[in-house]
């Protein structure tokens, strides 16, 4: 089988979309298919307004038809509904094409924090572009039943995965920083909530591990917290393993990725009732979820390390691209756009 995968969403960016793409087609080729990948890499791109770090692409109808063509493969999946998803979807309901899209970001959110555009508009235009294909693929049972009583069709779950390997308690490494260590990891921008961190009256120290729009707003806003930017791989690891609490401000996150790195390195998580901290942590003794995210905090902080291990044990980049195979039967039916 050959995949081809369009995603709006790529690397330099550092985000989950772009690692759990990336992971995927790392599992998906150990299990004999092939898979392609659509871009921006190779077009002319404009930064996206309010955020420079995304790049959109310029491209015509023409040339994602033309990448189609050469690319031959037998089913599409959508990952995002930029300019290159939006064309994709419109070459696959052209030629009859079966594709895929998968939910990852909560766009009409994202956009009502930095434009007036109010939510109503933003789903009612996600609806039409995700409803049109043969499934639409979401990390979480809560997140499916959003999206659901949102008017959104055919859902179906596919879950994500932890490199347990590289995030894993003896990687542990020493902060010189006063315990306990609440650590944050992830976009420093405005959707990621973490003023509701930041502000939290906590002891020890906090820390915040990535980059973002805010940056330079947040470090001046607060002199105390360490933000030490952008880690990847074994750094970022070891920073993971030697923190105390991962605190997770976001009500926004589709999933978080970030909560698997966080338990896999046994570092237990507090963040707010929400999909994504809902299904991954509740009922399993590896965080505290509270609408009080300083009680979350401090009560995390009594949850054994092995617990929060041995939740992560239960994902599998493996699983995931098994469960993401299994949603590419071409349908019987197509939706219309």
């Amino acid at each position: 089988m050959r995949i081809l995968i369009v995603t709006d969403a790529w690397r330099p960016q550092v985000n989950g979309v772009v690692r759990t793409l990336e992971k995927l087609a790392e599992a998906l080729h150990q299990q004999g298919v092939e898979v392609e990948f659509l871009t921006p890499e190779g077009y002319p791109t404009l930064p996206l307004p309010s955020y420079r770090e995304i790049r959109l692409a310029l491209v015509t109808p023409r040339q994602i038809g033309r990448r189609i063509k050469d690319v031959a493969p037998d089913i599409i999946h959508i990952a995002t509904e930029g300019p290159l998803g939006i064309l994709a979807r419109r070459a696959c309901l052209a030629s009859k094409k079966p594709f895929t899209t998968s939910y990852h970001t909560r766009f009409p959110e994202f956009l009502s924090a930095r434009t007036p555009v109010p939510e109503s508009w933003s789903y009612a235009c996600m609806r039409r572009f995700h409803n049109a294909g043969q499934g639409m693929l979401v990390a979480t049972p809560s997140l499916e039943m959003e999206l659901d009583a949102k008017g959104f069709t055919n859902l179906r779950l596919w879950t994500r995965g932890v490199d347990t390997q590289l995030f894993n308690p003896a990687k542990r490494v020493e902060l010189d920083l006063p315990r306990p260590i609440f650590l944050n990891v992830g976009r420093v921008a405005v959707e990621k909530n973490l003023p509701a961190f930041l502000d939290l009256d906590l002891p020890g120290s906090k820390v915040v591990v990535g980059d973002g729009p805010d940056m330079a707003q947040l470090k001046a806003r607060y002199p105390d917290v360490h933000f030490l930017g952008t880690r990847l791989g074994e750094e970022l690891a070891g920073i993971y393993a030697a923190s105390d609490i991962f605190v997770f401000p976001s009500r926004t996150d589709t999933f978080g990725n970030v909560l698997l790195e966080a338990l896999a390195s046994g570092c237990p998580v507090a963040a707010y009732p929400v999909t994504g901290p809902i299904d991954i942590v509740s009922n399993f003794q590896c965080g505290v979820l509270s609408d009080d995210l300083r009680v979350a905090a401090l009560a995390a902080l009594d949850i054994p390390r092995e617990n929060a291990r041995n939740r992560a044990l239960a994902y599998s980049w493996a699983e995931c691209a098994a469960q993401f195979l299994s949603h590419l039967r071409p349908g019987a039916n197509q939706a219309a756009a």
